[in-house]
């Protein structure tokens, strides 16, 4: 068995069924509400839609570039024009797409001169890509526990992790729900540290009514094949400091082509024309996708909420606007007669509910303690520091979030509202018949 599993493990495969535990529910359940409404050429169908969606819009945009033969952005116009566009979807005076949502983090970084002798914090509960992009430039990750009511980084707990050394906080907005910016905002004017966020599952997320990416130096997105706002990879920065929109522009283009001065880093990290036109195409439809989440999130929230023993994610308060690209919520299994959650998550599957454990504790995951015996880090940090580093990244509050965290995926969230009754029904009726599924 792994040790570690991936999100795109996660999105691509659904939670192992188990023999005996069938509940009989069937497929369908009579509708008991009013379904979502969207336009006609959106209409969501029962049961779990497939994704990508694409239609002819897709086609198009493939095939005007394919017969322009400009494919990289040096020649086209795609890719320009996506950015304007991104930018005004999400009110950032500046957008850079870049080639994926961890080459984002890593142009944002290399524009701001992370590199060895610098510690960034992070939440612990978070894609390995997010410690990746640190690690990729030699800055020490520095992990800070969840807050296991809203998934996100507990921001009561960043100023014990900062040390002269820290450069950036970089918050994860982990399933489409904002971190606590006005907190970490705070810390950072105070501490004159940088932010940076990690938005790769944050696309139309809003913190009081801006645009994530707004309140902070920069926003970092991912375009990545289970996105919401998907090119099968992809990534973007958007900003609103000119300078450092311009030192992006440059550290993905190798280093060069607009106003700001090099630094003597950067990388080919561009996207293409081909995912620039795919991601023009595919954000004709993200608004009316979003709300058809947003609505059946909001409902089966109400649901869920009635459930003993189901904890649905939280808000913090200054979040006007969550992304959903997961639907998160604890299961405490004290209320279903002690049924371990992996069977909790086969009964969903033979009822034909995808779900998944979400994220294992990435800081005991092997990659990530081999940190500490890497011989270059030794080198920049000292084999003391780094025989250190492991019992200074503890986060006890996370390891429980991990035993008990449930996952929904984007798609889930895509259907008639009756889908969202089924999956509170079905729940329910787990909740049952624990007592047997126990003894099994």
């Amino acid at each position: 068995m792994k040790t570690t599993r991936t999100r795109r493990d996660f999105i691509n495969t659904t939670a192992m069924a188990g023999a005996g535990l069938g509940l009989g529910i069937g497929k369908t359940l009579a509708a008991t509400s009013s379904p979502v409404t969207p336009s006609a050429n959106q209409v969501p169908k029962r049961g779990i839609p497939s994704w990508p969606t694409f239609d002819q819009r897709e086609d198009q945009a493939l095939l005007e570039v394919l017969h322009s033969g400009n494919w990289g952005r040096t020649r086209g116009h795609k890719v320009e024009d996506f950015e304007r566009a991104y930018a005004q979807m999400t009110g950032a005076k500046h957008c850079v797409a870049t080639s994926a949502g961890t080459t984002a983090l890593l142009t944002a970084f290399g524009a701001l001169g992370v590199g060895p002798g610098d510690e960034v914090i992070l939440p612990v509960y978070t894609f390995v890509a997010t410690f990746n992009a640190i690690t990729a430039g030699y800055a020490l990750p520095v992990f800070v526990d969840t807050d296991p009511e809203t998934f996100q980084i507990d921001a009561k707990k960043i100023p014990a992790a900062i040390t002269r050394s820290t450069k950036v906080i970089l918050p994860v907005h982990i399933g489409g729900s904002p971190a606590d910016l006005d907190a970490i905002g705070s810390l950072s004017k105070a501490r004159g540290i940088h932010v940076i966020e990690d938005a790769c599952q944050a696309w139309v997320a809003q913190w009081r009514g801006r645009g994530v990416g707004n309140t902070s130096l920069a926003g970092c997105f991912s375009f990545q094949a289970s996105k919401n706002l998907t090119a099968g990879e992809g990534g973007a920065i958007v900003t609103n400091d000119e300078e450092f929109a311009d030192k992006c522009f440059n550290f993905q283009n190798q280093g060069g082509g607009r106003r700001a001065t090099g630094s003597g880093r950067g990388a080919n990290l561009r996207l293409t024309e081909f995912q620039g036109g795919l991601l023009l195409a595919q954000m004709t439809r993200l608004e009316e996708q979003s709300r058809i989440r947003e609505q059946n999130a909001a409902y089966l929230t109400k649901l869920l909420g009635e459930i003993s023993g189901i904890k649905p994610a939280r808000w913090h308060d200054g979040c006007t606007r969550n992304a959903y690209h997961l639907y998160m919520f604890r299961y405490q299994k004290e209320h279903f007669a002690n049924l371990p959650r992996a069977k909790f998550l086969q009964a969903l599957s033979q009822e034909g509910i995808p779900a998944s454990g979400g994220y294992t504790p990435l800081n005991a995951s092997p990659h990530v303690r081999s940190l500490a015996k890497n011989p270059c880090y030794q080198k920049v940090y000292g084999k003391e520091t780094m025989s250190q580093w492991e019992e200074r990244n503890q986060c006890p509050v996370n390891d429980q979030l991990c035993t008990e965290a449930v996952w929904f995926t984007q798609p889930v969230l895509l259907t008639v509202r009756p889908e969202m009754d089924r999956i509170a029904e079905t729940i329910r009726k787990v909740q049952k018949r624990a007592p047997e599924f126990t003894k099994a």
